[in-house]
């Protein structure tokens, strides 16, 4: 883009590679250098712990308060009571109130450990669209916002039509969830003086309809910026791994597992990576990202560590690659390996079903084929024997199991 900003914030989004779009660029930036901005990114509450395909949005939420601005984490403990049906071919399944509240408390460990929440003029906010959601008077509502919003328009949104397309069902309560959310933008410009809405660019509709719509009712000048959809050089979605979501809460995924991670980035995405998801500065990313052959591995094990002492702090960071040293350069255990403890009840055991249980694979017939391919190791040896028990003799140390040269696991007796 030609534009050349003059705020820290948008400089950042630009250099760094947060920027997908913004519903008008000189005006944000203009606004951002005449004070402190108030800005908000949604987050549905779906589940107990945010992952990796949220950190893209949360370290933008960290650099608009480093560059002076005051950002707000809106939990929608309203709008999940709906589901947003963006680019979803099914309706998300509805979730109770104790559910809700249980997800929330869980998402927020995260982010305060990346946003500092207090009473400066720059502190973060932990807000909820149920405090203005719930209670609603639904004639009201359609009257004072309903009449705003084109149903045509409405079924022109990307996100709407290709579910149409497909000739997949849209209910009437997803329909009605980008309106809540518009809904929203102006509640939180009504209230707390908030002029930027931010998110995927999946929600470019969304954020537009929220613009559209404080401007009508209280008219005021508000925008909308995005970031791009996130996928690896293989175009894999980021933040999918081999065993399911790479979850940032610690008691869903371990530090050492979210180090390594992050440790098995491919080449081409080690630049990209460090710009995003850690605080380098911008050359010195350039200059990790240009290192060749085993070189990169160095650079790899750089994003690891900075991404997971952001997350988990300094010392589970270095704990973690310590770990790895030893289990790949001294074929070691490792103290800090994911571990699955075993009862002396449960044994004899076969192998497969160690594997599957360690979460090496997915499934009996997925750990068959690692063995049969010799993809399986057992305390670094080749495994070849699908039919192999193991006993509690066999089980007086800790043995280590491996799928791949990256993926390892400890099997202990209980």
């Amino acid at each position: 883009m030609t534009y050349h900003p003059k705020s820290d914030f948008i400089a950042t989004m630009i250099e760094r590679g947060f920027l997908a779009d913004c519903t008008d660029y000189q005006g944000l930036d203009e606004a951002l250098i005449s004070g402190v901005q108030t800005a908000y990114i949604g987050y549905d509450a779906t589940a107990q712990s945010l992952h990796v395909g949220h950190l893209m949005n949360i370290m933008v939420l960290r650099w608009l308060q480093k560059t002076g601005h005051k950002p707000i984490t809106l939990m929608g403990g309203g709008t999940t009571k709906v589901g947003d049906p963006s680019f979803r071919s099914d309706e998300r399944p509805l979730l109770g109130p104790e559910q809700i509240d249980a997800n929330i408390a869980g998402m927020q460990k995260v982010f305060a450990k990346y946003l500092s929440y207090d009473d400066s003029e720059t502190g973060a906010l932990m807000l909820n669209n149920a405090e203005w959601l719930d209670s609603l008077n639904y004639l009201d509502f359609l009257r004072d916002i309903g009449r705003h919003f084109s149903v045509n328009r409405m079924l022109s949104f990307e996100s709407v039509k290709s579910r149409l397309d497909r000739e997949q069902s849209l209910s009437f309560l997803e329909f009605n969830y980008m309106i809540l959310q518009a809904y929203d933008f102006l509640e939180l410009n009504r209230r707390y003086s908030c002029v930027l809405q931010m998110g995927g660019s999946d929600q470019w509709g969304n954020i537009v309809n929220g613009i559209d719509l404080t401007r009508r009712v209280l008219d005021h000048e508000i925008y909308g910026l995005t970031t791009p959809l996130l996928t690896t050089s293989d175009g894999r979605k980021m933040g999918k791994s081999q065993g399911g979501a790479v979850w940032l809460n610690g008691d869903m995924l371990s530090a050492y597992e979210f180090w390594q991670f992050w440790r098995n980035t491919t080449d081409a995405d080690v630049g990209r990576f460090l710009k995003i998801f850690t605080e380098l500065p911008v050359d010195e990313c350039d200059r990790l990202a240009a290192l060749q052959g085993s070189e990169i591995n160095e650079a790899k094990i750089r994003l690891a560590n900075e991404v997971t002492t952001l997350l988990h702090g300094a010392e589970a960071a270095a704990t973690a690659e310590a770990t790895a040293r030893e289990v790949f350069e001294k074929g070691g255990v490792g103290d800090d390996l994911p571990t699955l403890t075993v009862g002396a009840a449960e044994l004899p055991a076969s192998i497969v079903q160690l594997i599957v249980k360690s979460g090496l694979a997915k499934s009996g017939k997925e750990a068959k084929r690692l063995i049969a391919e010799n993809g399986a190791k057992l305390d670094d040896a080749p495994l070849t024997d699908a039919g192999l028990m193991i006993d509690a003799d066999a089980l007086s140390s800790p043995i280590k199991l491996s799928a791949g040269k990256k993926r390892h696991a400890l099997v202990q007796l209980g």
